[in-house]
């Protein structure tokens, strides 16, 4: 019998050391969780008291006479769009002048950029759109290089500058391209 009460006596013993330990570490705990709290309650109150100082500064800051009426409020509002429909219109006007200004100088250099085309229109050969058949059908190809005109290379091969024009349908001759490939005709006595 001593074997069955010995076992049971032990598990008393440690069923009751164990609820004291564990209410020893629940009251450090509490202790502490205490703790943090009056600091932050601590803080709280000093930030109350920071922010009723701050009040009452904002409050004599601020009299009786600094109040506005809301007939003083719309006159102000009032004055203040006319103000800023006034500075809007003369802004308007500055910039609607800076804009003929503008167009004004565009235009000129637009009329002398024609001018400088319908003179150029008016040095230049008449386009040819008539051709005839009547030159040699015999001759050779010819490929344009820089600084070729038709009047070089008809001379270069000995043929007449007409006779190119007509056989390639030149319609302005002031228009050959490098690298263009050309009838050159020449006569059979060549």
């Amino acid at each position: 019998m001593s074997h069955r009460i010995l076992p049971g006596l032990i598990f008393l013993v440690l069923v009751s050391v164990a609820p004291a330990q564990n209410i020893q570490y629940d009251v450090a705990s509490l202790r502490e969780d205490v703790r943090g709290l009056v600091q932050r309650v601590g803080e709280l109150n000093l930030r109350v008291e920071q922010l009723e100082r701050e009040n009452a500064e904002l409050r004599s800051k601020i009299g009786s006479s600094d109040y506005a009426t809301l007939t003083q409020l719309n006159e102000a509002v009032a004055d203040m769009n006319r103000t800023m429909k006034a500075i809007a219109a003369a802004t308007k006007s500055e910039t609607l002048q800076q804009v003929a200004g503008q167009m004004e100088r565009l235009a000129k250099q637009t009329n002398a950029a024609i001018d400088s085309l319908a003179k150029g229109m008016a040095t230049r050969p008449a386009v040819n759109n008539i051709f005839t058949e009547d030159y040699p059908k015999e001759g050779v190809s010819y490929t344009v290089q820089k600084g070729d005109t038709l009047s070089s290379i008809a001379t270069k091969n000995g043929a007449r500058m007409q006779d190119i024009i007509n056989a390639n349908k030149i319609t302005d001759p002031t228009r050959i391209q490098v690298g263009q490939t050309l009838f050159i005709p020449t006569s059979a006595a060549k």
